[in-house]
């Protein structure tokens, strides 16, 4: 019998929490969902998340594809199972200071080692499925740890970290794009001073003021052998984490008697106010739509039902007739 835990998850998250059932048949002690994961893994590593396909991952692990099938049912839950298995991180707990700056930061870069180490993690969804895996519920939790000396509210922290995360995946993803882009430069290295000669024409004082000087230079172009410095993802990083300090010394000490109210927004532009009504508008649309389609949906069901029903009936006057004919 199953564990009742188990049928209220996704089939994926159950196995990553390690409740799900094994399967009742197949390969006894050779195969398991996490020796799949791992062989999965092993081919995103080498030659990217393209090359993982059940048959592949089956045939280095010399068994067939269906037999992976009794173990993993989808190419989509080995996904989840790969992405949970190579978001393993750790640090020590004694590891933690009082300065929720420099633990946010030994977190961020946790987190980008996954990236490094891993780049097809950056191909896969973030869907609800993968959030309720145990390895990535722990990296959210690894974040709390690191923000338990700033003042404040829970919320606030899980707003830290989603913001955080999501410029380190976002700088990581550049940083991939570059790596290919120089890869495919490096092996035509006259293209790529012709490219850059030809935008140097291209790019004029008048039309790019701000930017011509760094064309010129050639500092835009960078350099094919050293990529985007880590001194970029610091400047970006340490400019959020000004933010939320500044956020910090506005709200003040919300643990005393005299504790600060958060501040209210600021306000923002006419634009972004169009933006927001927009936005608000498209979404009204969108459900209307939805709700109309739901609506078209269930009147052709019941057009089809009817058309069934006559046809039935059709069928049996037929059959009737067709017995009053032989008898």
């Amino acid at each position: 019998m199953s564990d009742p835990v188990e049928q209220e998850l996704p089939r994926a998250v159950a196995m990553a929490w390690g409740i799900a059932a094994n399967p009742q048949r197949g390969p006894k002690r050779e195969l398991s969902h996490e020796l799949i994961v791992e062989a999965a893994i092993g081919i995103a590593d080498a030659e990217g998340l393209a090359a993982v396909t059940m048959s592949r991952v089956a045939s280095s692990l010399g068994f067939t594809t269906m037999s992976l099938y009794r173990y993993v049912s989808s190419k989509d839950d080995l996904l989840v199972l790969m992405a949970d298995a190579a978001s393993e991180i750790s640090y020590p707990e004694d590891g933690w200071g009082d300065d929720w700056r420099a633990n946010t930061w030994d977190w961020a870069t946790l987190l980008r080692g996954c990236y490094r180490d891993h780049p097809w993690m950056l191909e896969i969804n973030r869907t609800p499925s993968l959030l309720m895996t145990p390895n990535n519920m722990a990296v959210v939790d690894l974040g709390l740890r690191a923000l338990r000396p700033a003042r404040l509210e829970l919320p606030e922290k899980v707003s830290v970290i989603m913001v955080v995360s999501m410029y380190v995946r976002s700088y990581c993803e550049l940083e991939q794009e570059v790596a290919d882009e120089e890869i495919d430069l490096a092996r035509d290295a006259w293209a790529a001073e012709a490219q850059a000669g030809a935008l140097r024409e291209l790019v004029t004082a008048d039309r790019f003021p701000d930017l011509y000087p760094m064309v010129v230079s050639g500092e835009y172009f960078g350099s094919s052998e050293a990529g985007l410095e880590d001194a970029d993802f610091r400047f970006g990083l340490d400019r959020l984490l000004d933010g939320f300090e500044r956020y910090l010394e506005r709200v003040g000490d919300r643990t005393g008697p005299d504790a600060a109210a958060p501040p209210d927004p600021p306000e923002i532009g006419e634009f972004a106010r169009d933006e927001v009504r927009r936005d608000k508008a498209v979404k009204v649309a969108a459900a209307k739509r939805r709700e109309a389609e739901a609506k078209r949906r269930e009147a052709d069901l019941k057009v089809r039902e009817a058309v069934q029903r006559e046809r039935d009936a059709i069928a049996k006057a037929v059959e009737r007739a067709a017995k009053i004919k032989s008898g």
